[in-house]
Order: structure tokens, then sequence, then C-alpha cells
């Protein structure tokens, strides 16, 4: 997409940037989310109408909630043709760490924690059920991989070798700190946060610890309803697992994966607009 006053730079699974031609804002990059959806490292067609949108409102909604410094700007106007789905940014020198904080367990970390007992070498207690609360939410980071290649968990000590100590115990400790806020306003919505991901990076004009990329959105987040949980319903989240369920009975991940059916594309954008309400976003 063409976009006056910008060129394009990168495109990702989901987002594009561009960067102002006005060189008097080279510190600063245009992020558009759009529809696509990608799962197993593939992006599916078709797209998932208003994802970008929702993305972004989640995103600008937990900024305003959350007390640390983000990558938001407003030093430029985002431009008409992708108002409602993007933001403009200041550019930061980001750590290559995934930041995930796990107040329950489920995802790949229930897969470790059948195996071994633990989740990136964090020991648990035993006898823990899918879908169960942890004593404390956990810092569990990944490596963050260039595009097309899996994300690599790994242990806090890998992360201070990656970052040094001083920042190691920053983005662990700020990431913790963020989840309990999060979880807190959550729980109020009638929504578990189970875990999500940040990602985090030094800006260069002030050198502070800044939050960048998108925030508890329903793509880097795992949201259940409260109520259904307390009922022991633990398979149910407002998010693209809808798309993950029905790819794994239909594709052995060979090949280009199927076209999704209308009735899972219509289902996926439902849970993305209903998080959303619920949290009062919209």
């Amino acid at each position: 997409m063409e976009i006056p006053g910008f060129r394009h730079l990168y495109t990702g699974k989901v987002r594009e940037l561009y960067a102002p031609l006005d060189e008097s804002f080279d510190h600063l990059v245009l992020i558009v989310a759009s529809d696509r959806v990608s799962a197993f490292d593939h992006v599916l067609a078709p797209e998932i109408p208003g994802k970008g949108a929702n993305l972004t409102e989640m995103t600008n909604w937990w900024f305003d909630r959350l007390d640390i410094q983000n990558h938001r700007s407003a030093e430029l106007a985002v431009p008409e043709v992708v108002a409602g789905r993007a933001m403009i940014a200041k550019k930061l020198e980001m750590y290559p760490v995934e930041c995930v904080v796990r107040g329950y367990i489920s995802g790949s970390g229930w897969k470790e924690y059948l195996a071994s007992g633990t989740v990136c070498g964090i020991e648990l207690p035993a006898g823990l059920q899918f879908g169960d609360r942890l004593p404390n939410p956990i810092f569990t980071p990944a490596f963050k991989a260039e595009q097309g290649d899996h994300d690599e968990n790994i242990s806090y000590e890998r992360v201070v070798e990656l970052v040094g100590e001083n920042i190691a115990e920053r983005l662990r400790d700020v990431s913790i700190e963020i989840f309990m806020k999060a979880s807190d306003l959550a729980s109020k919505a009638g929504l578990i946060l189970a875990d999500t991901k940040f990602e985090f990076g030094n800006d260069p004009k002030t050198n502070m610890l800044t939050l960048g990329d998108e925030v508890l959105t329903p793509d880097s987040s795992r949201y259940w309803d409260k109520e259904l949980w307390q009922q022991g319903v633990r398979d149910q989240s407002f998010d693209k697992q809808i798309v993950r369920n029905w790819l794994a009975a239909n594709w052995d991940q060979t090949g280009d994966p199927p076209v999704l059916p209308t009735e899972i594309v219509t289902q996926t954008a439902a849970k993305y607009a209903e998080l959303a309400q619920k949290l009062g976003a919209v």
C-alpha cells in the first residue's frame, strides 16, 4: 500500500512499517496493523475483518492505563488512509527478548511441564492441571527469532547473557509488574489474563526502557472468561485459537496451509471484538 508522505520499510506477518519522507522525523516510524492472521508460522487466507483495527485499539487502550514509557508518539498524525489501525511510534533499540509472563499453565508451557515439571527451567509444583493458576506469575522469556523461524524459549540466565544483568532484571521485573496490573483490570471485566508477552527497547533520545510493539492484545495474550474458568472450562480463549484448532484438525503442516472456511473467519473476528467489548476498549 502506498501512503502519502511515507515510504514502505518492512512487511511482517501482521504489520507493515513505513518511514516518514520528511527526514526531520527520521526517529519515527508508522506501524500499520493489517487484518492478516498467522498460525504455525504461516500467514493464512483469507484475512480476519477488523483485526488490524482491534489490535491497534487494544494497544492504545492499554498504553493509556500502564504507568511505563511506551513507543507511541504524537509528533505526527496518523495518515487518514490507515486511521484506526496504525500508530506513529518512536524508533527503539529493541532487545532481542520476548518477555513472556505466565500466570496460568497452558500452551507451550503446559507441554514442557508435562515432560519435565518445569517451564523455561523454572520448577513448578507437582500435580498441576491444564489451565491451573500458578502460585505466582513467572517470567519465561524467549529469544526473538527472525521472521519465518520459531521463537526459542530461553532461561533467565540466557537473557542476562544477551542484554546484561541490569537490563535483564528490569525486563523481568517490569514485565511481571505490568502483568499483575493488567490481570487486575482484566479480572474486573470478568476476564483472566492467562499469559502475555511484551517487547521492550531503549529509547535513544531518553535512554529509558520503553514498551514497544503491540501490548496485551488477543494476538500477544491469552485471555479466558473468568466465569467459565471457574466452572472448569479451560479450552476457551479470546484469540485465534479457533484458527489453530481448525488448522491442527485439517492440515498436517506440510506444504501451503488450506484456506480458512468462512465460519472460522467469522468466529475469530467475533472473538476479537468480544474481548474489546468486555474490557471496555470500544
